[in-house]
């Protein structure tokens, strides 16, 4: 008998051709693949038809699994604008779907990603395959979009958990000698950031 899931994560490789998605629970520090897939668009279709079979795509897939938390690539600029732009619409999309469905959307750039997954921020495609086939047990290696969705799950898995603990950490007053901790987070707070 298994351990109650403790989180279900939903990891998103946003894309206007083909977005992967994969969903992961997470018992403590052990992992477990629950599924993993692709929302296809056809390239024949207009952006927004085609930014609707994502929404639809996602918001289904949200349904099917019922994830605790989601988490999507961050995208940057590469050396095509259009493809930036149409990327950025895809991704806002996914993302979109996510927020209107209720979850918590998690965001980590593909360095991170690698990073988390394979050891070191510059490995290919078919070195994070295999470590996430690696890392959930699978039979065979999972396809390259669902492999970085994933990814992404596994990603949130081990450092999301420690970043949320850090960052509540950061936010509990400390005692500061002969004073009140609160007025000395104040009055560093009280104008913004300085340079």
């Amino acid at each position: 008998m298994s351990a109650p899931v403790s989180l279900r994560l939903l990891g998103i490789d946003p894309g206007l051709q083909t977005a992967g998605f994969g969903v992961v629970d997470v018992h403590g520090a052990q992992l477990d693949y629950v599924a993993s897939g692709t929302i296809r668009t056809d390239v024949s279709q207009s952006l927004p038809a085609r930014l609707k079979v994502l929404y639809e795509g996602v918001r289904e897939v949200v349904a099917r699994y019922q994830p605790d938390a989601s988490v999507v690539e961050i995208v940057f600029v590469n050396n095509n604008p259009q493809a930036t732009l149409l990327l950025g619409q895809a991704r806002g999309c996914c993302v979109t779907a996510l927020v209107s469905a209720g979850m918590p959307v998690h965001e980590y750039t593909a360095l991170q990603l690698k990073k988390a997954v394979a050891g070191y921020g510059r490995a290919g495609k078919a070195e994070v395959q295999a470590m996430v086939m690696r890392l959930l047990k699978l039979p065979g290696l999972p396809g390259k979009d669902a492999a970085d969705a994933l990814g992404l799950a596994i990603t949130h898995a081990h450092v999301g958990v420690a970043m949320d603990r850090l960052r509540q950490a950061s936010l509990q007053p400390r005692a500061v000698m002969g004073g009140d901790p609160g007025a000395a987070l104040a009055g560093r707070y009280r104008s913004g950031r300085s340079r």
